[in-house]
């Protein structure tokens, strides 16, 4: 069963920094894109940032200069640097991939999304 699985979240002051990790595991052929979204208090998603198989990122006008997004292929992992932190950047964060899944001797791809960690920041 393929699981992503986020870290990192927590409560922070305005202007500060957090790190968020994602981990794949399971049985995986290939990680395709991956990215980040995140569910605001007032219940809207966003998408923040997705970076391709090939290191290619693209980030959201509200985080671009304060938020990096790497990943690293050979741990099967996707993080999100988040520096400069503000009241309005407090949310749910959910980590999202797309994975070519081993099934029955064929491999499947479909979109896959962690459970989320919250990142608050005070004022």
């Amino acid at each position: 069963q393929v699981q992503l699985v986020e870290s990192g979240g927590g409560l922070v002051q305005a202007g500060g920094s957090l790190r968020l990790s994602c981990a794949a595991s399971g049985s995986i052929f290939s990680l395709n894109a991956m990215g980040w979204y995140r569910q605001t208090p007032g219940n809207r998603r966003e998408l923040v940032a997705t970076i391709t198989e090939s290191g290619s990122a693209n980030y959201a006008d509200s985080v671009k200069g304060r938020f990096t997004i790497a990943r690293d292929n050979a741990k099967n992992t996707v993080s999100l640097q988040m520096d400069s932190l503000k009241p309005e950047d407090t949310a749910v964060y959910y980590c999202t991939a797309r994975i070519g899944v081993w099934k029955a001797a064929v491999v499947v791809v479909n979109d896959y999304w962690g459970p989320g960690t919250q990142v608050t920041v005070s004022a």
